[in-house]
């Protein structure tokens, strides 16, 4: 139970990644802020984690819009009296070429993987740097999930590949402006997830999907939550700036 006596905010909770990391910070003792637009989802995981007796709050809420994400911020901290740990999860992925792309689809990637996160992140900085100085850690997190996306380029991802470089680079530059304040900050990167994230997508790009990944074992989500907590459990002296996690057949 290293994070009891925490709380933790996390995006795109309401399913895959954000789900998982929500119940393995919960199992650790952290108080969690469920973060996401799909109500019905958020409360049933509040009642799924409050059964096994954690502490979980759903916040219904698009990260999009600037004043929904200050809010849900302002309402973790009112009711939980601090924020130690934000996890910028949530994500948004459409593939194909640029000569094909929904200019409108584009929009919606920026939209939640890199303003989102720079809302969330504003609006949380003063209530995490506070509990930087605090007990029971005297440290504070931030991790964004970026993707093996915001590392290596290829074909048919080069909005989505935009939109991850840009959280690796926000990340490395917040990182350094806040490590003296042992507010720590890391990015996360993983391969191939078994998640929804590419459900959105058109069945002759989830057929190219299928082809590429379908003849190995992708990562779960709790693999990936299980790389969120290894981040923010580490002592205090130690930041884990870049994590990336693969499965072991991707190329």
């Amino acid at each position: 139970m290293k994070l009891t006596g925490t709380v933790a905010l996390i995006t795109g909770a309401s399913s895959g990644i954000g789900r998982a990391t929500a119940v393995h910070l919960a199992q650790q003792g952290a108080a969690v802020a469920l973060v996401a637009r799909r109500k019905d989802r958020i409360d049933e995981l509040a009642a799924a984690i409050e059964d096994v007796g954690g502490t979980a709050y759903a916040i219904p809420t698009d990260i999009t819009d600037r004043s929904q994400a200050e809010a849900a911020v302002a309402q973790a901290v009112e009711r939980f009296g601090r924020l130690d740990i934000l996890v910028n999860n949530a994500g948004y992925m459409i593939l194909g070429t640029v000569a094909d792309a929904d200019l409108d689809q584009w929009d919606r990637m920026i939209a939640v993987n890199q303003q989102g996160l720079l809302y969330m992140t504003k609006a949380a900085l003063p209530h995490l740097q506070n509990a930087a100085g605090e007990h029971p850690r005297h440290v504070a997190d931030i991790v964004n999930v970026s993707s093996i996306a915001g590392r290596t380029s290829f074909p048919t991802m080069a909005a989505y590949n935009m939109t991850k470089f840009g959280v690796n680079g926000f990340s490395e530059a917040l990182r350094q402006e806040l490590a003296a304040g042992h507010l720590r900050v890391g990015v996360l990167e993983p391969g191939k997830v078994d998640t929804e994230l590419d459900s959105h997508n058109s069945d002759d790009i989830l057929a190219d999907i299928e082809k590429n990944f379908g003849g190995f074992k992708m990562l779960d989500p709790e693999d990936i939550a299980d790389g969120v907590a290894y981040m923010v459990t580490r002592p205090r002296h130690t930041a884990i700036g870049e994590l990336w996690i693969m499965p072991t057949e991707q190329g």
